[in-house]
């Protein structure tokens, strides 16, 4: 699964140790078709995280991750035909990551950003059918990749 073109040759290193996240304008909250760059598109609006890592979670996560994603991305900054993984749960909050799993589609047609990174990867994210759980489960593998505890 080509799971961040978003990351591909992204180096933005902003510190998330307050969990807060880019600081772009939200679209305003009377535009139901805006497109919000802070959560995505698709039904995802708040991810719980909790203050520790699910290891057990993050287990499953990295068990899904070797089947449907490794061929395409690395755990570190490394482009394979996707972006590198490292730091995304950094630089992105939960909601747009597990709605770009579950999402990839709409995604890739609305996130200005993930354009832009398309044309640097040449390859699309194809949708990998992932379920909720599957997503949240790789959302937590790529958090304890970034070295949450």
């Amino acid at each position: 699964m080509s799971l961040f073109i978003y990351a591909c040759s992204s180096n933005n290193s902003e510190k998330k140790a307050d969990r807060t996240y880019a600081e772009e304008s939200a679209p305003a909250a009377s535009d139901p078709n805006a497109y919000d760059p802070h959560r995505g598109e698709g039904k995802f609006d708040k991810v719980d995280l909790g203050d520790k890592l699910d290891v057990a979670m993050a287990e499953a996560g990295k068990t899904i991750v070797d089947l449907k994603c490794a061929s395409c991305h690395k755990m570190t900054d490394e482009k394979l035909v996707g972006p590198g993984w490292k730091g995304v749960s950094e630089r992105r909050k939960p909601e747009w990551i597990m709605n770009f799993i579950t999402n990839p589609d709409a995604m890739l047609d609305k996130d200005p950003e993930l354009q832009a990174q398309l044309e640097l990867c040449l390859v699309r994210m194809p949708n990998q059918n992932l379920s909720d759980d599957d997503a949240r489960k790789i959302l937590e593998y790529m958090r304890q990749n970034d070295g949450v505890k």
